[in-house]
């Protein structure tokens, strides 16, 4: 049987780091007190933020998608396929995939596209490929990588977004084996029902370049808890068509957009904190990467080893939840 699986996995984030201190003063001079809520809720200690005119979400990748090939041993013309994922490209035309090809010196036979399901963005890209690969006899290697330029959107007016949101870019080579590894099963459940509470540009792109209207997102509150009935149920379907339990699992890399929300799945299921995958605290909300960023730290610190089964899931706007079932 014919198998994908996570060859590797490699980051970039920029060098800036700005702590909490900073946007409890921000938000201090505006008379709010933050503190409980970056500290508790949003689970913030720092996060890392472009702060120089040379970086953006297309460089990030770049940085990332060079580091996992020479980690991986392999260069431009291995690839068969590169799948960009953002919600904040650099480009519309030409894709940022192209862009990438080009500095990464692909060979022609190479297939690109960008992506963008906002924050669920690289979780749907590694199974949309996972699963083309698997129907397509040519496509033997791809590169996944998602890069949000986050705090771009920040709106300095909203801890939600300003305080929370970091830069960050992840990439990973996705492989065919006959190995008993790699990607397993996915399921999703959209629900548009916010479709209009996190848009970005706020007004649309077409007023943003013809009027030149404030561009940062405008974050109309609402009750993040609706998302967690059908997480509970899609997390049981897919397991429950693979003959798993949740405890049979050996990692957990959940959306790092609030601890609360990790600590919620956490508490209905019992789960173990040593399996629970958190560094939210140091990278703040990296949008498209979050749930990578976590499966990398967790492989880079010992947690998470070959062989592991890794349940992810993760939000994107809007809404729509996804979440994804791996063999490492």
């Amino acid at each position: 049987m014919t198998n994908i699986k996570i060859k590797d996995i490699a980051i970039y984030h920029p060098s800036n780091a700005v702590d909490n201190d900073y946007f409890f003063e921000h938000f201090k001079s505006r008379g709010d007190d933050s503190k409980h809520f970056i500290e508790n809720i949003l689970g913030r200690k720092s996060r890392y933020m472009i702060d120089n005119d040379d970086e953006n979400s297309l460089t990030m990748a770049y940085k990332a998608s060079k580091l996992v090939l020479e980690k991986s041993h392999l260069s431009g013309e291995d690839l068969d396929m590169i799948i960009f994922s953002s919600q904040t490209p650099e480009y519309l035309a030409t894709s940022n995939a192209i862009q990438l090809h080009h500095k990464l010196q692909g060979k022609h036979s190479t297939l690109t596209m960008d992506t963008n399901a906002n924050c669920a963005g690289m979780l749907v890209a590694i199974d949309q490929a996972s699963r083309y690969m698997q129907a397509n006899p040519f496509v033997q290697k791809a590169l996944v990588v998602g890069s949000d330029y986050n705090t771009l959107m920040a709106n300095p007016d909203e801890e939600i977004s300003f305080a929370n949101f970091g830069d960050s870019a992840c990439a990973v080579i996705l492989e065919k084996t006959e190995e008993d590894t790699g990607f397993i099963d996915s399921i999703y459940f959209t629900d548009s029902v916010t479709y209009s509470n996190t848009n970005f540009p706020r007004s649309g792109l077409s007023n943003a370049i013809k009027k030149n209207e404030e561009q940062s997102m405008v974050w109309i509150p609402f009750d993040g808890s609706i998302a967690m009935p059908p997480t509970y149920q899609m997390f049981e379907t897919m397991l429950s068509r693979n003959n798993l339990t949740i405890t049979d699992l050996d990692a957990y890399c959940f959306s790092q957009f609030s601890i609360s929300n990790i600590k919620t799945i956490q508490e209905y299921y019992q789960l173990d904190e040593d399996k629970l995958m958190y560094v939210g605290d140091r990278f703040g909300y990296t949008g498209t990467t979050s749930p990578l960023l976590a499966l990398y730290d967790g492989i880079e610190n010992g947690r998470i080893k070959r062989g592991d089964k890794i349940l992810f899931w993760t939000i994107g706007g809007g809404y729509q939840l996804v979440a994804l079932l791996m063999k490492y």
